[in-house]
């Protein structure tokens, strides 16, 4: 993550929250576009150009949105980067973006990683347990690893909590060890 990229990411995170526009909608357009850049290397050639004028990449821009139904704000956020050259930080501010929302709206990251495909209710019991450890509501991330042999691993920020089979047997074999 770059220090400019968290920049325009917080600075739309303001305009956002600040208008009430819908957080889930303006993040899920803003994805649109960055899909829609990163498939295709006509347009992404274009917005990246900087021998191409502004107006014309701004033209393409209008184009897309409307073909797309996307929002003013989006719109006008996406018009920026193209006039100050950092579209191509899209996907870099997209993801930042994503965080920055998230985070004013009190959520916090989890990535679950368990030995089998959980269940819905099992996922809903380890969110409510996390939600209770963190005090912040989660949005949460499955991973699937074999090698766990039962249990879960899961990793808020820096802090790994290791439920697993795997983790149990070697703490176990590190206190045999130890003796």
């Amino acid at each position: 993550m770059s220090a400019v990229g968290r920049r325009y990411a917080r600075a739309f995170a303001d305009v956002v929250l600040g208008n009430h526009l819908d957080p889930d909608k303006t993040l899920q357009e803003l994805m649109t576009i960055a899909a829609t850049a990163r498939d295709n290397a006509e347009l992404r050639k274009v917005w990246e150009s900087p021998a191409i004028p502004a107006e014309q990449k701004r033209r393409l821009l209008d184009a897309l949105v409307k073909r797309e139904g996307l929002s003013r704000p989006v719109r006008n956020f996406i018009a920026v980067l193209i006039d100050h050259r950092r579209i191509t930080l899209l996907d870099e501010i997209v993801r930042d973006f994503e965080q920055e929302l998230y985070s004013r709206l009190g959520f916090t990251e989890a990535a679950i990683t368990s030995a089998r495909e959980l269940s819905e209710s099992e996922r809903r019991v380890l969110e409510a347990r996390v939600e209770k450890l963190t005090g912040k509501k989660v949005r949460a991330t499955y991973l699937r690893d074999d090698s766990l042999l039962g249990g879960a691993i899961v990793q808020v920020g820096s802090t790994i909590y290791d439920g697993s089979v795997k983790g149990q047997l070697e703490r176990i074999r590190e206190e045999l060890s130890a003796s």
